[in-house]
């Protein structure tokens, strides 16, 4: 298991906020796009909890946790007001009404499961990205490219919620480059259902996903080393 990040400094953390912003900003620039369409999002598992004040401090506005209890934990006390918070893990069926009060948006709903749930829970308005395995990964959470349609008839019908995009995580690679065709296929995808929002990239490959159409993309290290 990682080690908690600890020992942040707002300089440093505001350096590394503003180099990722201008990487963002010239991927986007390479793909006609303009920064402003791509929202950074700090992912914050491994921050720990006393070092969240420095993360505000630094400008960051937008953070997302895997776990539902540390999300419930993290956004209380006063740091609720401090970001946008988001919930990007996986989710379970039995966390939705524990998450629920906290995010703004889920990213990584994929399951009939929690679509039912959702719909007992979920108050009006709620906005959710639909998780999708666009690779087919065996094992690999997220609903089958083929099978997306009907799921977010279902997202909408039962669970009652705002399919506002897609999210996917493109299988391991050594290099950048090799997650292009799955952040392309991701974008073919929500063009397809006219769905705005595409939550893809992280660290190692974010700007790729950018050029390829990214609207959120999620960065851990490059903010804290």
């Amino acid at each position: 298991m990682a080690e908690l990040i600890l020992g942040l400094t707002v300089a440093g953390v505001r350096a590394n906020l503003e180099r990722v912003q201008g990487e963002i900003a010239d991927a986007a620039a390479r793909a006609g796009r303009a920064s402003g369409d791509v929202s950074l999002l700090a992912a914050v598992k491994y921050v720990a909890l006393e070092e969240l004040e420095v993360l505000h401090e630094a400008g960051i506005a937008r953070v997302g946790e895997n776990r539902a209890q540390e999300l419930e934990r993290k956004a209380a006390d006063g740091r609720e007001a401090w970001f946008e918070w988001d919930f990007i893990g996986h989710l379970q069926s039995r966390k939705v009404k524990q998450v629920l009060p906290h995010a703004r948006l889920i990213h990584s709903v994929g399951t009939d499961s929690v679509v039912r749930e959702l719909g007992k829970h979920a108050p009006a308005g709620t906005q959710v990205l639909v998780e999708v395995n666009v690779s087919g990964e065996e094992g690999k959470s997220g609903v089958a490219p083929a099978a997306l349609g009907d799921f977010v008839a279902r997202c909408r019908e039962e669970g009652g919620v705002d399919v506002a995009g897609l999210m996917t995580m493109p299988p391991l690679a050594s290099e950048p480059e090799a997650s292009r065709r799955w952040f392309a296929a991701l974008a073919e995808l929500a063009a397809a259902h006219g769905l705005a929002e595409l939550s893809m990239g992280t660290t190692q490959d974010f700007a790729v996903a950018v050029e390829e159409g990214a609207t959120i993309v999620r960065i851990g290290t490059s903010l804290y080393r």
